[in-house]
Parts: C-alpha cells; structure tokens; sequence
C-alpha cells in the first residue's frame, strides 16, 4: 500500500488528507542500517513530507532538512508534487551510542540549537531565484520557558504555526515496514465554507479534531486510507457527508546521476580532483539517497573539465557506476 487520500468535509470548513507508504519507504531503508528509534524518526518526516506535498500548488519539491549538533547532524526528506520521495540521514556517533528510547529532541536538538527547515522549490523556479523556505527552531518558547519538541508531528506544527499558514494537525506513526498519516487542515471562512456560520464552522473544526484525536499508532501503521476514513468520520459522513478524492500513488525515487556528480567536480574544481586522483587513483562517491556508487577515473575526470557538454562529462564510465 502506497497511497495518499484526500477528503473534504461538507459539514465543517475541513480539509484532510491520509497517507500509507510501505514498499516505498523499505526502499528508503533498503540500503540502511540505522538504530530503530532515528529509522522511526526519518519515517516519521517522510510521511509528514508526503502529507504536507499533496497540497503544492505547483510543480515542484518540497524538502524537509534538520540540522543539529546531536547524533543526528542532518535529516534530509524530499518529496515532488507528483509524490516521488527520498530520504536520508546522518549520524555524529557512532549509532551503536544511541539511546534506543531517545526523543526526537534529544536526538535533534541536544543543545538547543538544532532548526527545522521546510523548503518549497518550483520546478520552473528562475537561475538566481531563491526557493521559498521557512525555518523553524526545534524548541518552543512559551514565555520564559523553552520547551523542547519531542516528536516530527510537534516539529511540522510547530513550523505550520509560526509560518502563518492554516490551522493545521498532524499524526505521524512509522515502524520497519510501514509509514502512515493523518493531516487536518482548516479552510479559510473565505473558501467553499464561506457559507458556513463564523461559530459553527469554528465548531466543525473542533468536532473534527476531536475525530482525528482517536486515531492510533496501529490504525495508521495497519488500515489502508479509506477504511481509516471511514472508521473515523462514520457519524460525519451519515450528517454531513465527507468525500474523498481518488487516491494518489507514492513512490521511492532518487534523482542522482552521473551528470549530476560531474557537476559536484567542477566545483570542487580541477586542482582539488587532481588531488585526489594522485591519492586515490579515482574519485569515487555512493549517493547518500540510494547508495548508488559512482567512480570517475582518470580520463572520466579529464573529460568532466575539458567540456561542459552533458553526453561527453557523462560518457558511460570505464568502470564500476
């Protein structure tokens, strides 16, 4: 099961959407070997990118990266408007230190220093334009308190709220196997609902939270999207009526390439390669995605710097990727 369903709900100013990710998100963790509590993390954010993808109003990417000083040093998700995703992660230690039972804070945010960073990137974005990002710090303050964020669901709220966007929820569940997610979102008064009383559309979205808020770990991990529609919004869809759209694929995909490493080298710069082949005899890299390995030997790297056409900096190599 890997797919995304979006819903409305006629009663109430509410816009949902469910996600269930299984061989696409073992493809993620196919090459591996991460402790159980960060593999739980990163299924966490993948399923939260996916959700928060579904809405893009144009094509392109969203990326979700975390960056600390704590055992995980960077998180990266990305995930298209077509809902084609990737993932990966980084450790400062060594993973056999980690705490099996370790919070998403302690893992991103030990110091209070890690941040959240959701990028929006169109596809058709212009050379020298600046992607839209927002940026979020990975404690909230309440007063004279910081209070630390304890799970990916509290990091994307967080983040919805202080961007300023809609009222929106999040539940997040994520095992070996199988990513699973529920987003409400509440529409602005001015949309569809515009009809809708200011008090009962304020009572709408209570009603519909509270729905949400029975949702389990083991439903999302377990049900496929319209069966946990209809087992949460049964009472709603006989009154009110709640519709679904028809679902969505997700899939692993990793965008990395030959041409794309010859890219990495010309900015490392001719010297900087010629360095490293007189050590090495090669410069070899694994995308940090899929753990594809790519090598360039001597005159794959002669050929990278003496022209910037694609088909001759991306020949097929002389050996290995």
């Amino acid at each position: 099961m890997n797919e995304l369903l979006v819903f409305m709900c006629d009663g109430a100013p509410v816009r949902g959407e469910i996600v269930s990710i299984s061989s696409a998100w073992q493809a993620v963790l196919e090459r591996r070997n991460d402790p159980p509590v960060v593999r739980r993390i990163l299924g966490d954010f993948v399923g939260a990118a996916t959700l928060l993808s579904a809405s893009l109003k144009f094509d392109g990417t969203l990326i979700i990266q975390a960056q600390s000083k704590g055992p995980i040093q960077l998180l990266v998700v990305e995930c298209k408007s077509d809902l084609t995703m990737r993932a990966t992660v980084k450790l400062s230690v060594d993973a056999s230190t980690i705490d099996p039972n370790a919070t998403l804070g302690e893992l991103l945010d030990a110091d209070n220093t890690g941040r959240l960073v959701i990028t929006l990137d169109p596809a058709d974005r212009q050379p020298g334009q600046p992607p839209y990002q927002g940026i979020v710090a990975l404690q909230e303050h309440r007063g004279t308190v910081i209070k630390p964020v304890t799970s990916a669901a509290e990091a994307i709220a967080l983040y919805m709220k202080n961007s300023e966007q809609l009222d929106t929820r999040i539940w997040l569940a994520s095992n070996d196997t199988h990513v699973g997610g529920l987003l409400l979102q509440r529409l602005p008064d001015s949309g569809g609902h515009a009809h809708l009383d200011p008090q009962i559309a304020a009572e709408g979205w209570s009603r519909i939270q509270t729905l949400g808020e029975t949702i389990t770990n083991e439903e999302l991990l377990t049900l496929p999207p319209q069966t946990i529609l209809r087992r949460l919004f049964l009472e709603e869809s006989a009154e009110n009526g709640v519709r679904s759209f028809p679902p969505r694929p997700v899939h692993f995909s990793c965008r990395c390439s030959r041409a794309k490493v010859a890219d990495v080298l010309r900015m490392l710069g001719e010297q900087e390669v010629e360095s490293i082949l007189a050590e090495q005899g090669a410069v070899e890299t694994e995308c940090d995605f899929c753990a594809k390995a790519y090598r360039f030997d001597a005159v794959d790297c002669r050929q990278v710097f003496k022209t910037d056409l694609l088909a001759d900096a991306t020949r097929p190599p002389s050996s290995g990727h």
